[in-house]
């Protein structure tokens, strides 16, 4: 196989799979990993991925890079669908208490669903986020007690930030968090590409008694710019696929229990 073909063969696997490592893809084109290593030069000089720590990256997976919430929307509505379904165990019957939801596709999908389930399993809950979208919409179906953190609202992601947002749910002890993430990586933790969101969402982890994590698969391995929790303060993540090893071992060693959608 000549360089050129190999160097497509790269770039489809990063537009399918977001990372490729240099000693599977020696594995996989039967060449050295110095070979792969100048394919991955080449490709990078092109602008057409970012090198990282045994192997690359695409574009849209490099620390600062984020979608709007709108875009995000569109993307797994399944795999989310599913995660926010299976995380409603977190409120078991009888529940009484508080349930702080994050700012979040999935965590909008887990919202959604909230409702219904408290009625099935004879539960009532206090719920609280900062985020509009969420906010809006467990507004308007009338049923539910809602109370909305303010702030500054960013535009990308809709939810509010700032040191007024952080200082209020510094004040709160919710029974239960719903936190979404952008990475979830070992040994790094749980993390996001903007400092402001990443010290509300650290301000809920550690408020919080009980902190369940919806990632869908995509989010296994990645790291973002800003840690705001670590491995030991996730009680649960909800996820629609098995982690990687180290991974899913990092987690037990940690505490925390996986469910899979």
């Amino acid at each position: 196989m000549y360089a050129t073909e190999r160097q497509i063969a790269i770039e489809r696997q990063l537009s399918s799979e977001g990372r490729v490592s240099v000693v599977d893809l020696a594995r996989t084109f039967d060449v050295t990993t110095e070979t792969v290593r100048r394919d991955l030069d080449a490709l990078e000089r092109a602008g057409a991925l970012r090198r990282v720590h045994g192997g690359a990256v695409a574009l849209d997976r490099t620390s600062t890079a984020e979608i709007a919430v709108a875009e995000r929307g569109l993307q797994r509505g399944a795999e989310k669908a599913d995660i926010a379904t299976r995380a409603l165990a977190a409120i078991p019957t009888g529940f009484r208490g508080s349930v702080f939801v994050d700012a979040g596709t999935t965590t909008a999908a887990f919202a959604r669903a909230l409702g219904d389930h408290l009625r099935a399993v004879g539960a009532t809950a206090e719920v609280v986020t900062h985020s509009v979208p969420i906010a809006a919409e467990l507004g308007a179906r009338g049923d539910l007690a809602l109370s909305v953190i303010g702030g500054r609202v960013r535009g990308l992601t809709a939810a509010a930030v700032g040191s007024s947002t952080v200082r209020a749910i510094e004040s709160l002890r919710p029974d239960v968090a719903i936190i979404g993430t952008n990475g979830l990586a070992t040994p790094f933790g749980l993390s996001t590409p903007d400092p402001e969101e990443a010290a509300v969402k650290q301000a809920i982890v550690e408020s919080a008694r009980r902190v369940i994590v919806l990632a869908d698969s995509s989010k296994a391995g990645q790291e973002y710019l800003v840690r705001f929790g670590r491995l030991e303060d996730i009680d649960v993540v909800v996820t629609d696929a098995p982690l990687p090893e180290d991974l899913a071992d990092a987690l037990a060693v940690a505490g925390a229990e996986v469910w899979l959608s």
